[in-house]
């Protein structure tokens, strides 16, 4: 799987891992609740009242290890979701995966001999994928959680961040307000293609130059090489009169704690070079590295995920994984067309790509044709204390739903919305 595209720190590390082992850590969870009825385990227990709208949800309850803490989660999340709605006559039927995917396949035909119209899960690339050769031909849509663009597509629509959007997304806000001059410190692997990619067609959209780019080895170890070579750069296009005024560094808490000593002895004026990262910049105590404060990234607008944690937190005793907040937002749309629509047409193509799109606790979100994701991000600037919201997320969209293939990055226009 390639590696992950989430918009916050905890999600790209979790993700990052969702074709294999490893995990975010979570808080110790309850095991899934339901009670069992004949032949039924407690995990694949319907959730829900009256026979109406029937939805499944595919997730590693079971799974090894903390990816199953972390699926307790979301399943409570979706429990969450379905409260606040109090849609009596919708069913969401719990599936187990065991994190494999022969059990997602498993999953997804008991899922399909169950009357299921919807699929939301599940969770791991390779489970996507064995769950859609059950669920397409049958003719059954899924709202996926893995971030691996490539298994979008064909009636499976994927709900993660994708790295795409939060490239666009801040360095196109970094031009729009007169920078021009681009640098990038960017990783040697495919998440770095990726980004590297984005990064390029934007500021070349935006009129900007890339003046100097640099790439590291996969990891940590290998990245204060090419950061001191491209900090020369930066001072030797100085004395060529090219003043950079920006400086791009996609990575997390390790790789920027790591990169700020030499940022600090190349004595980089980030007065003046602003420095940007992607969300994977939104973690607690960015700003205890003076030279990040003042930095700009992409995200969620952190109020609503706020909100989420605390009603989580009051229904369940525990606080959510970050990736709880697709769970809720997956089951919130499905019982909204499940309401707006007689069986038969409420899981259609064209309802599941509205251009409206629709709404949650992430924000704006709708579906590309291909089965992308298209979010409306706000931009933050880090703090010494707490970031501070500077430019708010789009609430609606405008235009049409984009239409690319999944493997080309996202274009497409949002409109603003006052806070």
């Amino acid at each position: 799987m390639i590696a992950a595209f989430a918009i916050v720190a905890a999600s790209a590390v979790y993700l990052a891992g969702c074709a294999g082992s490893g995990g975010s850590p979570a808080s110790q969870l309850a095991s899934p609740p339901g009670a069992a009825t004949e032949n039924t385990s407690a995990a694949n227990a319907p959730i829900g009242g009256k026979v109406g709208a029937k939805v499944a949800l595919l997730l590693p309850l079971y799974a090894k290890g903390q990816h199953a803490a972390v699926a307790n989660g979301m399943k409570q999340a979706a429990e969450l979701a379905l409260f606040e709605n109090n849609q009596s006559g919708f069913r969401l039927l719990v599936k187990d995966t065991k994190g494999t995917a022969e059990g997602a396949r498993a999953a997804a035909t008991a899922a399909a001999a169950d009357g299921t119209e919807l699929v939301i899960g599940p969770l791991f690339s390779n489970s996507v994928k064995a769950a859609s050769s059950v669920l397409r031909p049958a003719g059954i849509p899924i709202i996926a959680f893995s971030n691996n663009r490539q298994v979008a597509g064909s009636g499976t629509y994927l709900m993660s961040f994708l790295v795409s959007e939060e490239v666009e997304r801040v360095i196109g806000y970094a031009a729009a307000r007169g920078r021009t001059q681009f640098t990038a410190l960017i990783p040697d692997d495919d998440y770095g293609k990726i980004v590297e990619h984005v990064f390029r067609a934007t500021v070349q959209r935006a009129g900007g130059i890339v003046v100097g780019l640099e790439r590291y080895p996969p990891g940590t170890g290998g990245i204060l090489e090419p950061a001191r070579k491209l900090f020369e750069s930066i001072e030797v296009a100085k004395e060529n009169g090219v003043i950079v005024d920006t400086l791009f560094i996609p990575g997390g808490p390790e790789l920027l704690s790591i990169i700020a000593p030499s940022i600090k002895h190349a004595k980089l004026d980030t007065t003046t070079i602003k420095l940007l990262g992607t969300g994977a910049w939104d973690y607690p105590n960015i700003g205890r590295e003076k030279v990040y404060v003042g930095g700009w990234f992409p995200s969620t607008d952190p109020r609503s995920w706020r909100s989420f944690s605390e009603k989580f937190a009051k229904a369940n005793g525990n606080a959510p994984p970050r990736i709880a907040s697709l769970a809720h937002n997956a089951v919130t749309i499905a019982i909204q067309l499940a309401t707006s629509n007689p069986k038969g047409q409420r899981y259609t193509a064209a309802n599941l790509t509205r251009a409206a799109g629709f709404g949650g606790v992430d924000g704006a979100l709708r579906f590309t044709s291909g089965g992308l994701p298209q979010r409306g991000l706000a931009v933050l600037e880090v703090q010494k204390f707490a970031n501070q919201v500077i430019d708010a997320a789009p609430r609606t969209f405008s235009g049409p739903v984009a239409r690319q293939a999944p493997a080309q990055p996202l274009q497409f226009a949002l409109t603003p919305q006052p806070n």
